[in-house]
């Protein structure tokens, strides 16, 4: 999921919103100030009502990002670098750079996420307790912290039911891991767990929806979608590691790949290189050493007219955005930073900086299928 804007950086990780927030966003306001306050608390001003529910809004997606960050807080301390938080429609997503290499590193990082959304609720749920021992249990200010408590709690809750990719999912895989020793088993395991319980939401929400509940019936419906995709992306996932496995990034890219150096206007690019090479991926170089890469989609984007004097150092891939890697590098290690990168490849670099190949989309696609093909002449 990636981000619309960014907020800046919290704990060293780029934190972002995607457009999508805006949605439930405005839904949240409009339940909180349109219906459940005016309903519970009438006879209130309009703005009051707005201004509650604004309020509630924002420190509700407060709290989600602390939920996030405390995910990111925990991988960094167990050696998992994190490139960015960003919060979307379903709550929030923190974009690890690889996996947890225990089964007791899976369980801290999965579990501190959860348990921060319980300490939030509870620390509101205390507040709300005061203000009704106080006798001011009717205010707006009551109304909205028992909400916060409230849904803090019930995310506490959900994010922990063992099915992936919820948190709960992961302190499945870690346990399964645990027990039998094997990871990839594990995830599997926890993916069809989590196919299991989206088709469940899908069918309370569609049974809720046409036995005449509100459209909240369609949302928890819409949640389980996104569960049943997000499992099965998963569990596609853990069967390229179980055939990638042990496998080095040197025995699947494409070695001494065709080169550009980077002051190469787009124009001779397209006449004298794109086609001639048939590639559409190719690395810029300056003495042999990676400054950029270059795709056909970039080129595209050029303006026929002006593509004469656009050099191809101005529309590459550069800095940051590259996705690098190491021959003797495992290539599931590389394959999340490959999956977060913008054009989705990375360039292989040997101990003095010098680019010795490139790993494509096509060169994983080409080893899962060796794998897949070694498996079956063996009978496995």
């Amino acid at each position: 999921m990636r981000a619309s804007f960014r907020l800046g950086k919290v704990a060293g990780v780029p934190v972002g919103v995607n457009w999508s927030v805006l949605v439930i966003f405005a839904l949240l306001v409009w339940g909180l100030a349109g219906n459940q306050f005016p309903r519970v608390y009438p006879d209130r001003p309009g703005w009051a009502y707005v201004l509650a529910g604004i309020a509630a809004a924002v420190v509700f997606f407060l709290g989600l990002l602390a939920h996030e960050i405390s995910h990111a807080i925990v991988a960094k301390r167990n050696g998992i670098e994190v490139d960015s938080i960003t919060l979307w429609l379903f709550g929030g997503v923190a974009q690890l750079r690889g996996e947890a290499r225990t089964p007791g590193a899976e369980l801290r990082i999965a579990g501190i996420g959860p348990l921060v959304s319980l300490v939030i609720g509870l620390a509101f749920g205390a507040v709300a307790g005061l203000i009704a021992l106080s006798g001011d249990e009717r205010g707006l200010l009551f109304g909205s912290l028992a909400w916060l408590a409230g849904i803090n709690l019930v995310l506490a809750v959900f994010n922990v039911l063992p099915a992936a990719p919820l948190d709960g999912g992961r302190l499945l895989r870690a346990a399964l891991w645990k027990w039998r020793g094997d990871r990839a088993w594990a995830a599997i395991a926890s993916a069809r767990a989590g196919r299991v319980l989206g088709a469940v939401l899908i069918g309370i929400g569609l049974w809720q929806f046409f036995t005449g509940a509100t459209v909240g019936a369609l949302w928890l419906a819409l949640i389980g979608w996104f569960l049943i995709g997000a499992a099965v992306a998963e569990e596609r996932q853990a069967q390229v590691g179980v055939a990638l496995h042990g496998v080095r990034v040197d025995e699947v890219m494409t070695p001494n790949p065709q080169t550009v150096t980077p002051d190469v206007n787009v124009g001779d690019f397209v006449d004298h290189y794109l086609w001639a090479y048939r590639h559409t991926a190719l690395p810029l170089v300056v003495d042999g050493r990676p400054t950029g890469l270059v795709t056909l989609d970039r080129v595209r984007r050029v303006p026929a007219d002006e593509r004469a004097g656009t050099t191809l150092g101005e529309v590459s891939c550069r800095g940051e955005e590259l996705v690098l890697a190491r021959p003797e590098e495992p290539l599931l290690e590389v394959l999340p930073r490959l999956s977060a990168g913008t054009d989705g490849r990375a360039l292989v670099v040997a101990a003095d900086g010098q680019l010795v190949g490139i790993v494509s989309p096509s060169d994983i696609s080409r080893a899962v299928q060796r794998s897949a093909l070694n498996d079956r002449m063996s009978g496995r």
